[in-house]
Formats: C-alpha cells, structure tokens, sequence
C-alpha cells in the first residue's frame, strides 16, 4: 500500500476519505481474482459476520460459509443452544439451500410466517422424508385462506434431481421446466435440500469455507469474565472452528489475562481478539496468544462509543496501523466495524485486513434472527448493539436486581433500530455478491489477482467530502 506522492496526510483517515488509483493491469477477468485469506479462518471471500445477537444466527452461519465467508456465534448464547447450532451447521448441505420444512396437517398460516426467513420464498412440504410438495410465499395483496392445510394448499414439486446433481444441471434443468426452484432428495427419496436458478450459479462461483472433514465452518465468542478457558473448551468440543475473546475496550488487562489462558489451553483451533485500534494494543494481544486481532471501536452502527466518551479512532488509520504492527509477528486482523459499501471492504484489505467484518448491513438480510415486520416504509428487522441496554439485560439476566439495574445505568449502544430489507437485495447472498463484485473489480483496477497483491499494490489519495459525494451514483440524474 502506497500513498499518491503528496497524499500522505499528517491526519487519521477512515474510508470515505480515500480513494484508489487505478494501476495498470493484466487482469481480463473478474473471476480471475482470488478473494481467500491467508489467517486460518478458511474464508474463500474476505467477510465474517460480526457477533451480534440481531444477526449472527444459525440461518446466517449456514448461508454465509457456503458462500466462503465465516459468521461468529456472540458470546451471549448458552452452550446449549451454541451446541446446537453448530450441530445444525455442520450437518449442512454444502451447495443446496436448507429449506422451511413443513407437514401436510401444518397450517396455510405457519408456512407464510415461517418462509420469510429463507431467501428462496419457499417450504417444502414433506411426508416422513420425502417431499411431497411446496409452498410459496404469498405476494402482496394475494388473499389467501391461512386456516387451510397445506395438503390441500400445497402445489408439485416443479423439479425434483439427486442431492449430488451438478449445479451446472440443475439450473438447466429450471430453464428447460420454467421453474425456480428445485427439491434436491437423497438416494432414499429423503429431502437433502433446494436449489434456485440462483444458487446454482453462485455455488460454481464461490468455494464454501469448510473444516477439514469438509463440513462448513463456523466460529464463536466468548467474554473475558467468568470461566473463560472452559467456555473456549466447551465450544471447541461442540465444533466451533475458530474462537473471537471479545470485549469493547480489547487493551486491558483482563482481556490480556483471558486471551493468555485460553491460548496455553492449546485448544487446537485460531484465536481472534479484540477491539484495538493501535499498534501496541495489538502488539499485546498477539504477544498473549492471539493469531488475529480485531480493529475497530466506535465505527459500528449501533455503537455510541466515540459520542458517549470520545473514545476511538477512525477506521482505515487503525488498520493501517494494527495490520502492520501484527504482520511483524505472523498474525492477522479483522477490520471490525464501519463497512456500508463494497468499497470499504475493499479498502480494508488495502490498508492490510485479511477479512472485513460486518455487522448492521447484513441485519436486514431475510437470515438474519428475529421476525420480519412490516410497516408502511415497507419490510424490516429489528437490531441493536451489543452494549446496548437490550443486550446488557440479556447478558446480565442471572444477576441479582440490585446488579442487573446498576450495570442498567451505563450502556452504551442502539436498544432499537429499524433496519430496511432492501427490495433489491433481501438475501445475505445478494450482499455477498454485491460486495464481492465490488472487491473483485478494485483487484482488476488495481492490477491484483489475488487479496495480498491487493494491499501489495495499491495506491491511495486523500479526498474532501466533495471528492466523496462525487463518486456516489445519481439514478435520477443531475
């Protein structure tokens, strides 16, 4: 990474005050680009969904690893249901989609409350374990009776084909019957999963991120209170593939004391760490036990951190910093928070992060947790920060009330946002592609085939707020 010859400013910058130079290239192709890391997190695409209870879901693991990303568990869920939905995303189909599955005595009313939170816009009504039949979401507007069961209300299956059937097939297989979905069975006939026009096209684009028996990966965070060395052990033995020590202010001393005594348990699995924003912060986290570092504090949407305490530092400057700070050991960082465009991404691998995380923008996405509502503004989800008071009353809920209402009076964080389902890009999948489009043309631009050429080669200008409002587009015109 280099700077325009008198770009270099004296100043801290985030995403928005840079841009990028194009270099020549030799690069024809998009899909020449190669968009894995190197930090041992197994990600074929440069993203990890960030550990906040509003998104970092099993329906969001599942999708997000079989695109290549990685989606880490928060801290706050039980081992129990921790156990679980690793259990759930380790048994995953690597290319079908897991589909809403329903009875033929279930009602018309289950299944519309129920197929929103898969993209494809279907159940999939099933007989013991065979498939029988679907269901589609109903439209706007589209009067239905929600009292009938889906026996009755079920339409055929429009194409059915082997759990092992070449993508490639299926989705000449949907052109030919005029269909948009295909039921994947087993050789027993039992349901493996579905497939849309879609998904058979981005399952021969991207690679998933799987462990080493070839099952999809997922990780999880813990805290640094309490037990934490058996937390870690506990989640490694339930599958996790990678563990985050997670707390706001990642430079103390109890975080530095957690990390290490997760690390001397050789836990056999990579450590991420955070939040720093400077080089000795990262320093000593990696000299703790740390493989990667997490950067970022007070970037996120929902976080209130920099107006609640002037605390932070601007996004790109920290990673510049940390990244380099930490490649002196062999380690690695995550660009944790402040990502809206598939630029910031991009410019986050350029200033040296091996995977940008992303948080609020992936919570209006059809897999993340929660129930979907509508208002007149149109379909939304609900989200919050994860030191908000919503989840610092559900991370204190064993307290005793005296406790649980002091640790009430100092949150910081959104308790309640309204994030948009974007018309255009309901799915997590439809964002994947948006961002890796996106990074994958700054690679071409730049002249890079790969995500270390990528910050090998770069070159980057300053640019005014002016400079920033420039380059976005304008539908409407002047």
């Amino acid at each position: 990474m280099r700077f325009l010859e008198g770009h270099r400013p004296d100043h801290d910058l985030t995403y928005d005050d840079l841009f990028i130079v194009p270099n020549r290239s030799a690069a024809t192709s998009r899909f020449d680009v190669d968009l894995s890391t190197e930090d041992g997190s197994g990600t074929t695409i440069p993203l990890v969904v960030a550990n906040m209870t509003a998104i970092a879901g099993k329906r969001m693991a599942e999708t997000v690893a079989r695109r290549g990303g990685l989606v880490v568990l928060p801290q706050d869920v039980p081992i129990d249901a921790a156990r679980r939905t690793i259990a759930h995303v380790k048994t995953r189909h690597l290319v079908a989609d897991t589909p809403v599955v329903m009875s033929p005595n279930d009602l018309m009313a289950n299944a519309q409350a129920l197929i929103p939170k898969r993209a494809h816009g279907y159940a999939v009504v099933v007989d013991g374990s065979a498939p029988v039949g679907v269901v589609p979401r109903a439209g706007v507007g589209h009067e239905i009776d929600m009292f009938t069961d889906l026996r009755s209300a079920m339409t055929p299956i429009p194409v059915t084909l082997p759990a092992d059937t070449d993508p490639r097939v299926v989705f000449d297989a949907l052109v030919d019957a005029n269909a948009d979905l295909a039921v994947l069975v087993n050789g027993d006939g039992a349901l493996a999963g579905v497939l849309t026009r879609t998904g058979a096209l981005r399952a021969g684009i991207y690679r998933p991120n799987v462990d080493a028996q070839g099952r999809l990966r997922i990780a999880a965070a813990v805290g640094i209170n309490g037990d934490v060395v058996a937390s870690a052990r506990a989640l490694v033995e339930a599958g996790a593939d990678l563990l985050v020590v997670d707390t706001a202010h990642g430079h103390q001393e109890k975080m530095i004391s957690a990390l290490s005594a997760i690390a001397a348990a050789d836990l056999g699995v990579p450590l991420a760490a955070g939040n720093v924003v400077s080089e000795r912060g990262a320093l000593d986290l990696v000299d703790a036990g740390a493989t990667i570092v997490k950067v970022g504090v007070g970037p996120g949407a929902m976080c209130t951190t920099r107006m609640m305490t002037g605390v932070g530092r601007p996004q790109f400057s920290a990673v510049v910093e940390c990244a380099a700070a930490a490649r002196e050991r062999g380690a690695h960082v995550w660009a944790d928070g402040g990502i809206r465009h598939p630029r910031d991404v991009a410019l986050a691998v350029a200033a040296g992060a091996s995977n940008a995380m992303v948080g609020s923008w992936f919570a209006g996405t059809y897999e993340s947790p929660g129930d979907l509502h509508a208002d007149a503004g149109g379909e939304y989800k609900v989200s919050f920060g994860m030191a908000s008071k919503r989840a610092v009353a559900a991370r204190s809920a064993g307290d005793n009330a005296y406790d649980q209402a002091r640790k009430a009076l100092f949150e910081e964080g959104i308790s309640s946002s309204r994030i948009r389902i974007d018309p255009e890009r309901p799915s997590v999948e439809d964002l994947i592609d948006h961002i890796c489009s996106g990074v994958r043309s700054t690679a071409t631009y730049t002249g890079a085939t790969s995500l270390p050429e990528l910050h090998e080669k770069v070159v980057l200008g300053v640019q005014s707020a002016a400079g920033f409002a420039e380059g976005r587009p304008l539908p409407g015109g002047w």
